[in-house]
């Protein structure tokens, strides 16, 4: 009999050229196998699919030596594969305790949470992957699309720096990457990664470009480029989604979806009433589900079917309240604040003790566009956007961030406002102009223009980083704010638990507008009311208005908002499609077709609505 030193080199040579069924003779009939041959056999029996016996060998090495953690980690990613989560889980814990430092084990460990839709722990556990290993692009990609479910916007972007110029990834990979490129803004770099996806073998390359098909069609009509998305679907005919398998739901799904969205904008919203219900016949996710559900309503509502419309849009919010659930269990309990924000206020004493210090002038400061979502904010930024004076960054939290940092440093906010120093206010405005330039680094002499709905509760540190700049606050009618809300889908998991109810939303409302207008009271910012409704009704005048606002001398630029909106491509909001439309009325008392549903939350929204000057 050889010994066991020459058994172990031969077990090792055949793995090396990859004869695995010599590997397995070998090593399943030796009489006293050492560390090495165990693991040798055990890779063997992964390779060829035996996970039962993988299991069965990396368990027996485990007992044997349970303080290698490469072992314990060998023995949950066959644990995994088997669909043993509870012992893949146990086994990747204990390595990762007997070796901290080793990202591969973080990694693996996040690939098991995200498997279980457990994104924190995903997130968590693949970030700190990319800590100890930062050029660890697999989990890289992979923190940031956990980040991306929780709607971690900063985090996903530092994870996606550079994600440009990394080698073709997988299809699977690659469509998820692209996805998360194309919601930063990054449209080429999206296409240029589908483009170069590496395709797997045999019939499932076929499956792969019908998804990534799909997915370049959906990405065109999220960007407005409805017939380049018409394009990619004639390859994708609803009779060959049909034909799949019945293991292709989720592709199916995908093609419906995007059949369904180019249906929509295109006016045939039977066909896509049709679509969109056979997606919710069929998905099991909670997020396809959601989103079929949100593009059902919309197209019934547009019919005029306002009770159907009603039951797609609570099926909706009920995929959703799923999704929230493991990303923000905390924020469903009853009385639970999802606008945390809202609770940070400024009083006058409290600011009549703010140090003094220099800051920058009005035209030398971004023009801040805020107001309850759902208010006009993106209308009135393409308006901007489209004078050559000005410079939009799309949706950015980058005013919510500062805040983040100094909550980091130890100066909570907003108490800390009151003792910054000029070195710690020129600091933030440092950090937020950097922010501002990896965004728009063609800015040059242009304005910035900040828009992001709820930077209104951030008002404390706009007044105290830019105190001379000029702040617009789009207002329309509390009702049709959220009823448009209620019909919307919000990736932020905060705002899908405060949309999740019309009486979460008026009170959402109400604590907003509350802050906003008592920190009116007591910075008296530069502010300019611009009220949807009044838009509508004159236009014209309303462009004047704006432009005397803003100090130039030229506004007509802005009338042609809708034809820039066309040409801007990547629009973050929901109301990337009716930027495009023009000025209308259509959206104008939109909720009284659903009075009846608005009767129980009235009385929380009356006051409000007067003080605002709204009737009902």
């Amino acid at each position: 009999m050889p010994s066991s030193a020459d058994l172990s080199a031969r077990m090792l040579a055949a793995y090396q050229g990859g004869d695995m069924a010599t590997v397995l003779a070998l090593g399943e009939h030796a009489a006293d196998a050492d560390d090495t041959m165990l693991l040798l056999l055990g890779a063997a029996q992964q390779s060829l699919a035996r996970l039962d016996d993988a299991l069965a060998t990396f368990g027996r090495l485990v007992r044997r030596r349970p303080d290698v953690p490469e072992y314990w980690n060998n023995l949950a990613v066959v644990a995994r594969g088997l669909g043993d989560g509870d012992t893949a889980e146990q086994a990747l814990r204990r390595a990762v305790a007997l070796a901290p430092h080793e990202a591969e084990i973080h990694y693996n460990l996040g690939l098991l949470y995200a498997e279980q839709q457990r994104w924190l722990l995903a997130r968590e556990a693949l970030l700190e992957a990319v800590h100890l290993a930062p050029g660890f692009i697999d989990a890289r990609l992979q923190a940031a699309h956990a980040c991306h479910v929780c709607g971690d916007n900063s985090a996903e972007e530092a994870m996606l720096d550079g994600a440009g110029h990394w080698p073709p990834q997988p299809a699977e990979q690659a469509l998820k990457l692209a996805t998360m490129l194309a919601t930063q803004g990054a449209l080429a770099a999206a296409f240029d990664v589908l483009d170069k996806a590496i395709l797997p073998a045999g019939d499932d390359a076929r499956i792969a470009r019908l998804r990534i098909a799909a997915r370049r069609a959906a990405l065109h009509e999220r960007n407005n480029r409805t017939a380049e998305a018409q394009g990619e679907l004639a390859a994708l005919p609803p009779s060959a989604l049909d034909a799949l398998a019945a293991d292709q739901q989720g592709l199916r799904s995908e093609g419906w979806s995007a059949h369904a969205a180019v249906a929509a904008r295109l006016g045939d919203l039977a066909g896509a009433t049709m679509l969109y219900q056979r997606v919710l016949d069929h998905a099991g996710e909670a997020d396809v589900r959601a989103n079929a559900a949100f593009g059902l309503a919309a197209a019934l509502d547009k019919q005029g079917r306002r009770d159907e419309a009603w039951q797609a849009a609570l099926a909706a919010h009920a995929a959703q309240w799923e999704i929230a659930r493991d990303i923000v269990p905390e924020l469903l309990a009853d009385g639970s604040q999802p606008l945390a924000m809202a609770g940070h206020r400024v009083g006058p004493a409290e600011h009549a003790r703010w140090t003094s210090l220099s800051a920058p002038g009005g035209r030398e400061s971004p023009v801040f566009v805020v107001g309850f979502p759902r208010s006009g904010t993106t209308l009135l930024e393409q308006m901007i956007d489209a004078h050559p004076d000005f410079r939009s960054m799309d949706e950015r939290a980058f005013v919510y961030e500062l805040t983040e940092r100094m909550n980091l440093a130890g100066q909570a906010y907003p108490a800390g406002l009151t003792a910054m120093t000029q070195l710690e206010a020129n600091q933030l405005r440092a950090i937020y102009a950097g922010l501002a330039a990896r965004v728009v680094p063609d800015l040059g002499g242009r304005q910035l223009v900040d828009k992001n709905p709820l930077n209104m509760l951030c008002l404390p540190m706009i007044m105290r980083l830019f105190p001379e700049a000029r702040i617009i606050l789009c207002l329309r009618h509390p009702c049709d704010v959220l009823l448009s809300c209620f019909m919307q889908s919000f990736r932020s998991p905060a705002f899908m638990v405060m949309c999740s109810s019309l009486q979460r939303l008026a009170e959402g409302y109400v604590n907003a507008f509350e802050q906003w207008l008592g920190h009116v009271e007591v910075f008296a910012p530069r502010v300019l009311e611009w009220r949807y409704e009044a838009v509508v009704q004159g236009f014209d005048e309303h462009v004047a208005w704006l432009g005397r606002f803003l100090e130039v001398d030229d506004a007509s630029p802005m009338a042609r908002f809708a034809e820039h909106a066309r040409n801007k491509g990547y629009i973050s909001t929901p109301s990337y499609a009716q930027v495009t439309q023009g000025i209308h009325g259509k959206a104008v008392n939109r909720w009284h077709a659903y009075r009846d549903m608005f009767a129980p939350v009235l009385p929380t929204l009356r006051p409000l609505m007067q003080r605002l000057g709204y009737r009902e």
